[in-house]
């Protein structure tokens, strides 16, 4: 069975398909919620535009946990993930020092160089640049939040005596998870960040992956022993025959697998409660620190089943 200090997330959907609009009041209560039912963090997706035809409206995921925060008490609040390289640095290092106080250090960041090169052209961001850009934002975010005055140039950011204060509650910053799976931005987990967050990840994909990281780790001459690893994997609960087909409709439509990555429809956990904690099993197997739940259709019997069913099998 799953170790003790396995931990569960869920995700929230701030993110439809027009012609419908995300209810924000819904989201903070779906969000209450989630923390009632036990769960350890709650998350939500970063896009600044997504899609032409069909496109899907999403509501701004640090404006969405900040609302959060203030609703909630002890759920951890997660971005899976949040694109580095569309933000101002400086500012956003200021909003999520802002979010990780009102929330009395319960953020975590999860950050990756994003895919969507229409959304990089509509926010001025060149696109062939955002991996030197996730770095130096990734330098500029560490030193703003762990040091008493910082003076660095990162064109076009010039700091002079830059001095950010109030800090971080979490100390000496909040735990900085990376997403993606190039092996560039694995070496960017293992030397950069404190975690991997994946997305869709088979079992087998993921206990790949995750070796080549501690490899790289090792390379370094870092303790591999100092990350985590959070995978997000699609579920729905209830009779195969009857809830495989609708669920792979779902992802089918609604959501991206990214060409050239692990990341498949096939990481699915579907079937009953029994069959999905089996299926789970496999990826507590290999060393999962975090699993982050998206639900069929984010229907509430679903993440209800996931609360006080399945759980209760796995720890």
């Amino acid at each position: 069975m799953a170790s003790d200090s396995t931990a569960y997330g869920m995700t929230l959907r701030n993110f439809v398909t027009y012609p419908d609009l995300p209810n924000p009041i819904h989201l903070i209560e779906q969000a209450v919620w989630i923390e009632k039912l036990g769960f350890e963090s709650v998350w939500v997706w970063d896009h600044i535009l997504l899609g032409v035809e069909p496109h899907f409206p999403i509501i701004d995921a640090l404006s969405l946990l900040t609302a959060v925060a203030a609703r909630t008490n002890r759920v951890k609040l997660g971005t899976g993930i949040l694109i580095l390289p569309l933000r101002n640095p400086v500012l956003l290092a200021k909003q999520l020092a802002s979010i990780d106080l009102i929330s009395n250090g319960r953020l975590l960041p999860g950050l990756a160089s994003g895919w969507y090169k229409r959304e990089f052209d509509a926010c001025g961001v060149d696109f062939h640049r955002r991996g030197k850009i996730m770095d130096e934002s990734l330098e500029i975010l560490e030193r703003l939040w762990t040091e008493e005055k910082t003076t660095a140039e990162y064109s076009p950011y010039n700091l002079r005596s830059a001095v950010m204060y109030p800090k971080p509650a979490q100390q000496p910053r909040p735990p900085i998870l990376i997403g993606g799976y190039a092996e560039r931005v694995l070496r960017r987990v293992a030397t950069k960040s404190d975690g991997w967050l994946t997305y869709c990840y088979t079992a087998a994909s993921y206990a790949a992956d995750k070796k080549r990281i501690l490899a790289f780790a090792e390379e370094a001459g870092r303790d591999p022993s100092t990350l985590s690893f959070t995978n997000q994997l699609p579920i729905a609960i209830g009779p195969r025959e009857k809830i495989e087909g609708p669920m792979k409709e779902w992802l089918d439509t609604e959501w991206d697998f990214a060409a050239g990555s692990q990341s498949t429809a096939d990481s699915a956990i579907i079937g009953t409660v029994e069959e999905c904690a089996e299926q789970i099993q496999a990826h507590l197997d290999e060393g999962l620190d975090r699993m982050v739940f998206m639900p069929y259709r984010y229907q509430d019997d679903q993440v209800e089943a996931i609360a006080t069913q399945l759980i209760p099998l796995l720890t």
